[in-house]
């Protein structure tokens, strides 16, 4: 039974897990793993030149299948064989394992703006789909024609044309030349947002209530002034 201090005394390797989520998408095979991993297993022991003899029996391989694997790497870019100075002051070769990272790194950015641009078409999709439900009809080719000038020559984002065709809809304004009114109010005064979109419409009914709460008061002020009669004592009449 294996003891404490025997477990201790193994140590041991610590490695991102980036790696063991990444690596056959980063096009690493099982084998090229694991003996990536012996590689970083003797670097963190500070052998920065494992040898490779000795990788191939804990591996189980043939030495002729350990030097393929590393030619794979390095021909791959997944290995870097570089010459340093050590402390002595002695040139050594060391197997620099950072690119195996840098592809993980490549691999997760290009990832992200593929789901970036897959979102964005998404977005656009449902926006088109969006006027077709509020229309009641397919788009014709001219109104697809407008839309994606909106959104390829004036840069209008799909959420502020999704809120001008909201806002159309309220008014029962089926139409995309009053939508393109809309937009172009909203661009003079430089509203791109949802929440600018929400402040400018809060600010308009604020003014509608304002002018009709002056209105009434002139009004009231416009009318003559009643005489009240008290037909029981015509004295106290006003």
């Amino acid at each position: 039974m294996l003891s404490i201090r025997e477990y201790l005394e193994a140590g041991e390797t610590t490695i991102s897990n980036l790696l063991f989520d990444h690596y056959q998408k980063i096009g690493l095979k099982d084998d090229e793993f694991l003996f990536l991993l012996q590689l970083f297993r003797s670097q963190n022991a500070g052998d920065l030149f494992p040898d490779l003899m000795a990788i191939a029996e804990t591996m189980g391989k043939t030495p002729d299948t350990i030097y393929k694997l590393l030619n794979q790497l390095v021909s791959r870019g997944f290995i870097r064989i570089e010459t340093q100075q050590n402390q002595k002051g002695q040139m050594m070769d060391t197997y620099n394992l950072l690119p195996v990272f840098q592809k993980i790194q490549l691999f997760l950015q290009t990832s992200k703006e593929k789901q970036v641009v897959a979102n964005h078409e998404d977005e656009i999709k449902q926006l088109y789909q969006g006027f077709e439900k509020e229309f009641g009809r397919p788009l014709s080719p001219i109104e697809l024609e407008m839309i994606g000038q909106w959104l390829n020559t004036d840069h209008y984002s799909p959420e502020l044309i999704r809120l001008a065709l909201r806002e159309a809809v309220l008014n029962q304004a089926y139409s995309l030349k009053y939508i393109d009114r809309i937009l172009l109010a909203w661009e003079r005064k430089n509203i791109t947002t949802k929440e600018q979109v929400a402040a400018d419409q809060k600010k308009r009914k604020d003014s509608m209530i304002q002018n009709e709460i002056e209105q009434q008061g002139q009004t009231q002020e416009s009318l003559p002034k009643v005489t009240l009669h008290n037909w029981l004592n015509p004295e106290d009449s006003e």
